[in-house]
């Protein structure tokens, strides 16, 4: 790695780490820069604009993300464990993270209604993500161990609101019960939709 790249992802990782506790929008160049030793006109020769930065955080979270939650959780075998996988996976996430949570989580609030590239970036990623999750769930309905009347899109959007409210009870409302409603909430909403053949097993 030349000195540029590493200067350029020391400026990412860091960018990344102020993103996830003042948002996207409050990290400053002028600080960046200064913390990686650059004047500002030196941080502009690594990122054209303060956007060009966002999209890159935006790009690293996303990278983070599949790392850790998307690539180990495929690797379990299909249907319900693969599944529990997910759900694992994306509690080890928000815990990693500092602060704990779900910077996309985060950054979808801040952008919901911020038109422009990195709200349309979040939108692309976290429809991948839902998409992810429906084929796991009909990967699980053709393996038999779920439901074959089982809606992939209704079980996602469900799945989806569990680690919504883990975030907003964890993070919001410093709520110690916080992971293990989020578990009780998601063995449920698995429980519904097991096939009756998973059931007797």
């Amino acid at each position: 790695m030349s000195k540029g790249e590493q200067t350029r992802r020391e400026i990412i990782d860091h960018a990344f780490s102020l993103a996830a506790e003042i948002g996207l929008e409050g990290v400053s160049l002028a600080v960046l820069a200064g913390n990686a030793g650059l004047s500002k006109s030196g941080l502009f020769a690594h990122f054209k604009s303060k956007e060009a930065l966002q999209l890159a955080v935006v790009e690293e979270a996303r990278e983070r993300f599949t790392a850790i939650v998307i690539r180990p959780a495929l690797r379990e075998p299909r249907g319900e464990p693969r599944l529990r996988a997910l759900f694992a996976r994306f509690m080890l996430w928000r815990a990693s993270q500092k602060p704990p949570g779900c910077i996309f989580q985060s950054l979808s609030q801040e952008y919901d209604d911020r038109p422009g590239p990195v709200r349309s970036r979040l939108v692309e990623i976290q429809r991948e993500w839902l998409d992810a999750v429906r084929r796991v769930v009909q990967a699980g309905v053709e393996q038999g161990d779920l439901r074959a009347d089982l809606d992939p899109g209704l079980f996602a959007f469900e799945f989806q609101g569990v680690l919504m409210a883990h975030q907003y009870l964890g993070k919001l409302l410093d709520d110690p019960d916080a992971p293990a409603l989020a578990e009780a909430a998601f063995e449920s909403l698995l429980a519904r939709s097991r096939s009756h053949a998973a059931r007797r097993h």
